[in-house]
């Protein structure tokens, strides 16, 4: 029988590149006293065994930092039962992030815990078993359940829908003879005996989930929502019930406590179809993922489950339908409509070596594909990916909600006392003391607070999906709506990305075929925009770069090196003038003017010429910046570019304030400057010298056909090359946090005025029920409107 200090663990490694490195990682770990591991090299996991009298997960960690290796933090989601408002929400956060080394977001509408674990400082179980301790119930949300877990929701739905019209049916002849009353009936229509066996499975039955929810969080040194109802329904029918049972003179309120429980379960499954609606974005991606693909066997076509295909593998799309994973083509011509990643209509051509993506559609060719990416690595399961965290995560702007909620139901609750003392003391009847005292407790719900910000920010992710926008979290989404600055860069931001050559000037007796000859051997292996230019204009006209020796990249500034045993450099023409070249000015000046970059190529001694490089402005550049303007955006242009250049494309683009001649790695000190002035500044950039000033951005915007160093800086992704995307972006931000603003407002006045009424007595409990039922429903209501948000309005 193993020992009770005996525990296993499974920790993630990071850096291990071979089968050396597992080795020796394993022969490390199990130096330790107690301990025994095995390392996998394919899972990237090392699972030991440890005796925790002489080890702890800390021991194990710091070995292996150690050997060399890391150990990432874990993100855990859980899916939560038994949450019935914010309260509850707020008790679980609390909870988990009592655990040390645990941070913890619990997002109330999508009922999910998002937790980051240090290493090695809490199993799942451990998680499992605190939100159990706080009275509610949890288990690991895993991507290949979320159908299952779609058809549980669905059955327990339709086991409150059931239970709801039970409850309807008992309650209906008690609500009929309360309206009897209103109409000057005073004495019983029904018999008491009969109000008090209708009202008693409602109580008990149908209002069980109450009792139970209640009893959970008190359990849990918490409160909630379900003690609020049951509380104020069990005053309300226990006075009914000891009227009834000693025959005493007294109405009874056995109507009340039933509408408020019927009233209530008809909000919540109000409120599960309205909060069902706030996820429909990520609903329409997973279905759109392809169940089938077509591969080649033998030579016949046939058809195979696509979660079947493995990297490399070779598959067929014919036209008309949809691919199934990520891949390049090899063989074929056809175009592909990607709306669903980019939000664009119209159909990209695609040809041998073209890059296409699982979900898209293809049109009227046969493609033949080679699989680059399967299962969870598609751009797809990446997009659902992203917007799931989004919608998990937590916006500044709701942490005023959940102080709120933390402490609602206890206040509530000395309110109602308060009010059941004043109105007996003064009245002197302890009946309208205590229906008054009810309806305070009735017409109370921290639920619509808690609805309030996770709602809109669901909404306005999932639109932002559907529109190429990918939100990275809810921090970001908020302070995007908040831009009064926007930095962008030039090149391939403004402009196309793909500069040109447009101008060869021979000076000092060249001639255009050796100088291109010579800057397209400078260039020849540089990623560079410019060089790319200059290699294509060599190859289109026939000219094979020479062999370089001792070549240099100088950042911001060009290139230099030797070829055939003479020192060359092809750069700014800032860069031939600290060489002490003579430049002609004229010349230089003349093709700035123009919007284009000139470089210089010299020898040690002299300039040989001039390439003038232009690289045109996106068509909907102009109309983005004047966009961005109306909405109070003051765009920035910053290049590495001359400052001639730069006024060009900013006269052309309608840019009024632009940086020129900024190095990349002084990119990111000019974002920091502008900060300094107390302004909210974006940045929008697609290439690996934006990255740092990216980051340095209070949001960084990185366009989706941009490098993946940029993308992974980046707060918001746009899966199109193009500006209006950010304008897009911001739009959507601001829409979202006019949402949230009008929520926070309608949950907070619907508790700051029917407090008030309840405890004057000026509210009847039904009326209170039907109030606080509606509350969480009007405000999921209103985030639905975001719904109608379009791009490009």
């Amino acid at each position: 029988m193993p020992s009770s200090s005996q525990q296993h663990i499974e920790l993630p490694i990071a850096g291990m590149t071979c089968a050396a490195c597992s080795a020796r990682l394993e022969k490390n770990l199990n130096k330790l006293p107690g301990v025994k591991a095995a390392v996998n090299l394919a899972s990237e996991k090392a699972h030991i065994e440890f005796d925790s009298t002489q080890a702890s997960p800390a021991d194990l960690v710091k070995a292996i930092q150690k050997t060399g290796f890391s150990v990432p933090d874990q993100e855990v989601v859980l899916e939560l039962e038994g949450m019935t408002c914010a309260a509850c929400a707020t008790r679980i956060e609390k909870v988990l992030n009592k655990i040390e080394d645990v941070s913890a977001t619990v997002n109330f509408a999508t009922e999910k815990a998002r937790i980051r674990v240090a290493p090695g400082a809490a199993t799942l179980d451990t998680l499992i078993a605190a939100v159990a301790k706080a009275g509610y119930a949890a288990h690991e949300s895993i991507g290949t359940s979320r159908e299952e877990e779609k058809q549980r929701r669905a059955a327990a739905y339709q086991k409150e829908l059931r239970i709801f019209w039970i409850a309807a049916a008992l309650t209906l002849p008690l609500v009929a003879q309360m309206g009897a009353m209103f109409l000057g009936h005073h004495e019983d229509v029904l018999p008491r005996w009969l109000q008090w066996a209708l009202a008693t499975p409602v109580q008990f039955w149908a209002g069980k989930r109450f009792y139970v929810g209640a009893w959970h969080a008190l359990r849990g040194g918490g409160a909630n929502m379900d003690v609020l109802v049951a509380l104020g329904t069990s005053m309300a029918y226990l006075l009914s019930a000891v009227v009834t049972l000693f025959g005493l003179d007294q109405h009874v309120y056995f109507e009340a406590a039933a509408a408020v429980i019927t009233l209530v379960l008809m909000g919540k499954l109000l409120e599960a179809r309205a909060k069902a609606g706030t996820s429909a974005a990520i609903e329409e991606l997973v279905k759109l993922q392809p169940k089938t693909a077509r591969i080649e066997r033998d030579g016949e076509i046939i058809e195979v489950d696509a979660a079947s295909l493995k990297l490399d593998d070779i598959f067929i799309v014919r036209a008309g339908e949809s691919i199934p994973v990520d891949g390049e083509v090899i063989e074929g011509d056809s175009s592909v409509v990607e709306a669903m990643l980019t939000g664009e209509s119209l159909p990209v051509g695609k040809q041998a070596g073209a890059k296409v993506f699982a979900a898209t559609q293809n049109q009227q060719g046969m493609l033949k594909c080679r699989a680059t990416g399967v299962g969870s690595h598609t751009v797809l399961a990446g997009i659902i990916r992203l917007v799931e965290q989004a919608q998990g995560s937590k916006a500044p702007i709701q942490r005023l909600a959940d102080i709120i909620s933390g402490v609602f139901v206890p206040v509530v609750v000395s309110i109602s006392l308060v009010t059941f003392s004043a109105w007996w003391l003064i009245g002197g009847e302890f009946t309208p003391a205590l229906i008054n005292a009810v309806a305070v407790l009735v017409i109370a719900c921290p639920c619509a607070l808690g609805l309030a910000t996770p709602t809109a920010i669901m909404v306005g992710t999932g639109n932002g999906a559907k529109a190429g926008i990918l939100i990275r979290n809810a921090e970001a989404l908020e302070r995007a709506g908040k831009i009064r600055t926007l930095v962008v860069d030039k090149t391939g931001t403004l402009t196309l990305g793909s500069p040109t050559v447009t101008d060869i000037v021979p000076a000092g007796g060249s001639d255009e075929h050796t100088l291109l000859r010579l800057a397209a051997t400078l260039e020849q292996g540089s990623e560079h925009p410019l060089a790319k230019a200059v290699l294509s204009q060599a190859a289109s006209t026939g000219i094979a770069p020479a062999a370089v020796t001792r070549f240099a990249a100088l950042s911001g500034k060009g290139v230099s090196g030797e070829i055939d045993g003479a020192p060359y450099s092809l750069g700014s023409p800032a860069l031939a003038a600290e060489r002490g070249l003579n430049i002609d000015q004229t010349t230089v000046a003349r093709l700035q003017q123009q919007g284009k970059t000139v470089v210089v190529l010299a020898s040690e001694k002299a300039v040989l010429g001039y390439l003038a490089i232009a690289d045109a402005l996106r068509d909907s550049s102009v109309g983005a910046v004047k966009r961005l303007k109306a909405m109070g955006v003051e765009v920035i242009m910053l290049t590495g570019d001359n400052a001639a250049t730069a006024a060009a494309i900013a006269v052309q683009a309608g840019i009024d304030r632009f940086f020129a001649e900024v190095l990349p790695q002084d990119k990111a000190a000019e974002i920091d400057k502008l900060k300094a002035q107390g302004l909210v500044v974006g940045m929008a950039g697609d290439g690996i010298n934006d990255a740092p000033a990216l980051v340095a951005a209070d949001v960084g915007f990185a366009v989706g056909s941009g490098t993946d160093v940029a993308i992974e800086a980046a707060d918001v992704t746009l899966m199109r090359n193009d500006l209006a995307s950010v304008a897009d972006a911001i739009d959507l931000s601001r829409a979202t946090l006019r949402k949230i603003r009008q929520n926070l407002f309608f949950a907070f006045i619907y508790n700051v005025l029917g407090i008030p009424l309840a405890a004057l007595g000026m509210l009847n409990p039904v009326i209170a029920g039907a109030a606080m039922a509606m509350s969480s429903v009007s405000v999921v209501s209103n985030s639905l409107l975001l719904k109608r948000w379009r791009e490009g309005q």
